[in-house]
């Protein structure tokens, strides 16, 4: 059984991630597949419109297949990693600027890789088990796939917030940082598809009022301490705070790679009012091109997913640690390996 499952129905195109034994975790041929689906009905008069949704009530997608990462990183074939990181970030660009309605049905994890494929659609369905997060912090490496643009567009600093401590959202949530559009509960999921499939047409979604947002209420305090782009400044701020959410956060943040989440708030510090998604596709290559060799990311890997020790030794022991040259030579252009998009 094929881990994606790429069919034509009706007047749409079906693209199903179909790995639930492993979350739908996206690997490289998983990726290159989807992308070719893209560009094969991109010109195809039969397809009105894509429909992108995962088998399993675990999970949409919970990220990329990290484990083929490590294994690759390990052994010195920083290619790999590189080369599926360049074609999955093209991939998230097509999706964002497809000409062809994309609707993407988002249930249980849906984090990194598939934000990546769900969260730049055009049509974004949350149901009730949603659970949207950019943890890559925790793993010592960025918010990638566009997911800094997402994070920069998000209410406020409330996307430094998120991108640096992983927290997860609800579909309520979701929707109020803008990583989603609407609610709708999965329930009424296969007669919605079974219409778009039969229609071609995006007249027949109707959102439902989600479940409540929690994220409101605690705008005024995000926006407070995460004011300042440095981890340093966020740190002595939410440290000189008693409350219930300063020292959540800070608990949060203490778990999570000191390199990677200063890299994190000098990444969302570089985009403008209007954050452009191929900018921040080529700026967070930047650092996974180089991420392997010169960050805490197969480190995180290693104690986060391989031997599942959850004792990091991270390459910094705190913020204050970090150097401000180490930060800016990860954000350097690249040269010759930029990041375009051309097919």
């Amino acid at each position: 059984m094929s881990d994606i499952d790429i069919r034509k129905q009706g007047r749409a195109g079906h693209i199903t991630l179909n790995r639930p034994e492993a979350l739908n975790a996206l690997s490289y041929p998983m990726c290159l597949a989807l992308d070719a689906a893209l560009i094969a009905w991109r010109d195809d008069p039969e397809v009105a419109l894509i429909v992108i949704d995962a088998a399993g009530d675990r999970a949409f997608c919970a990220g990329g297949d990290i484990a083929r990462l490590y294994a690759e990183g390990t052994a010195g074939n920083h290619a790999h990693g590189q080369e599926f990181w360049r074609d999955e970030y093209r991939m998230n660009a097509r999706i964002a600027s497809y000409p062809k309605p994309v609707v993407a049905f988002i249930q249980g994890f849906c984090m990194g890789g598939g934000v990546g494929v769900a969260c730049h659609a055009s049509h974004r369905i949350v149901g009730d088990t949603a659970q949207v997060a950019m943890p890559e912090c925790a793993i010592g490496l960025v918010p990638d796939v566009g997911g800094s643009a997402l994070l920069a567009r998000a209410p406020g600093k409330l996307g430094a917030w998120l991108g640096t401590t992983g927290t997860r959202m609800g579909p309520g949530d979701a929707i109020y940082a803008g990583f989603a559009d609407l609610y709708l509960p999965e329930s009424d999921w296969p007669a919605l598809i079974a219409q778009l499939c039969a229609t071609g047409d995006t007249a027949s979604i109707a959102a439902k009022a989600p479940p409540p947002a929690r994220l409101p209420a605690l705008q005024p305090q995000i926006d407070r301490h995460f004011a300042e782009p440095r981890l340093p400044l966020v740190l002595a701020s939410l440290s000189a705070d008693d409350s219930d959410f300063a020292r959540d956060t800070l608990k949060a943040l203490s778990k999570v790679s000191p390199l990677a989440a200063a890299l994190t708030l000098a990444l969302l510090a570089q985009h403008g009012p209007a954050p452009d998604l191929r900018a921040a596709l080529e700026r967070e290559y930047r650092i996974t091109f180089r991420a392997q060799a010169q960050t805490d990311f197969l480190e995180g890997i290693r104690a986060m997913i391989i031997d599942k020790d959850r004792k990091p030794r991270w390459r910094h022991a705190s913020a204050a640690a970090v150097p401000q040259a180490e930060i800016d030579h990860l954000l350097a252009p690249l040269g010759a390996d930029t990041l375009t998009f051309t097919e």
